[in-house]
């Protein structure tokens, strides 16, 4: 078997390496689902503490349950930040494995397109040779026929 020809290794790394990057890209898109599901977790039991300070509040508590009631509202505030902060940083993350995936997309692209037009130049040049050789055996043909009359 012939060694394949080094636009043949390029396109087949380069495939690979888009491959490689949309699988890297599908894992930031499950991360981010995941810490956006979070964050709506967070952001659920912030809402149902808010409620249950709300209700408490009404009905008469004392101050020490209202200040860890606040406590952990205020604490569940910050886990929402930070939680925001990791979305954004995936976001970002995902940004760049976008582009990241569309540069070894548009790498593989113009192999391919290096690799059809050099197969349509060597199909004419092909075509040209075996025209060449049919134009000769011919002419070889017609030269024979006109010395044997």
């Amino acid at each position: 078997m012939p060694d394949p020809s080094p636009i043949h290794v390029l396109i087949d790394l380069t495939r690979n390496n888009a491959d490689e990057a949309a699988r890297k890209l599908q894992t930031l898109t499950n991360e981010r689902r995941q810490a956006e599901d979070q964050l709506s977790t967070l952001r659920s039991y912030r809402q149902d503490y808010a409620e249950r300070l709300q209700r408490a509040t009404q009905s008469g508590m004392s101050a020490s349950n209202y200040h860890n009631f606040r406590q952990f509202i205020a604490t569940l505030d910050e886990a929402i930040s930070q939680q925001n902060r990791v979305v954004a940083q995936i976001d970002a993350k995902i940004e760049g494995g976008k582009q990241d995936w569309q540069a070894e997309k548009r790498r593989l692209n113009s192999f391919e397109t290096l690799l059809a037009r050099h197969a349509r130049h060597q199909a004419i040049r092909n075509q040209r040779i075996e025209q060449r050789a049919n134009d000769e055996i011919s002419a070889n043909l017609f030269f024979r026929a006109r010395k044997t009359h």
